[in-house]
């Protein structure tokens, strides 16, 4: 399925794919409204939302309740490129937590398919189209 990227105005750009629209903005400090996400924001949230979604299956398929439960993602920048070097996930559990599905959790949060994509980049092919 394709994706369709449009320009509503200001510094917006949605995406439309699979029947929603993904709204995205430019912060007031570089020129936007703030009104939205940036694009690179989504990137990390879908990092983060990922190894949250098969931590959250690990947890249902248990019967372990997800209340009290929270991933934090923190990343680590190079100063001289300016690029992420290190992102770190933290899973944060209630103290009832069984210990013997400590090791568990962590590898279903590593199961995360947008992880697995950036360590196995896809090629990208950009053509420009006129008329």
């Amino acid at each position: 399925m394709d994706m369709v990227v449009t320009f509503p105005g200001s510094k917006r750009v949605d995406a439309h794919y699979k029947g929603f629209t993904i709204k995205t903005d430019q912060p007031k400090t570089g020129g936007g409204d703030g009104s939205a996400p940036a694009p690179f924001d989504l990137f990390l949230s879908s990092i983060g939302t990922c190894a949250g979604f098969y931590v959250l299956s690990f947890l249902q398929k248990r019967n372990i309740p997800s209340d009290n439960t929270q991933l934090i993602l923190r990343t680590e920048r190079n100063p001289e490129t300016h690029m992420i070097d290190k992102i770190a996930i933290d899973i944060n559990l209630p103290g009832n937590f069984p210990e013997k599905y400590k090791s568990a959790v962590k590898s279903a949060a590593d199961l995360c398919s947008v992880k697995k994509h950036l360590l196995n980049a896809p090629a990208f092919d950009i053509n420009v189209n006129i008329g």
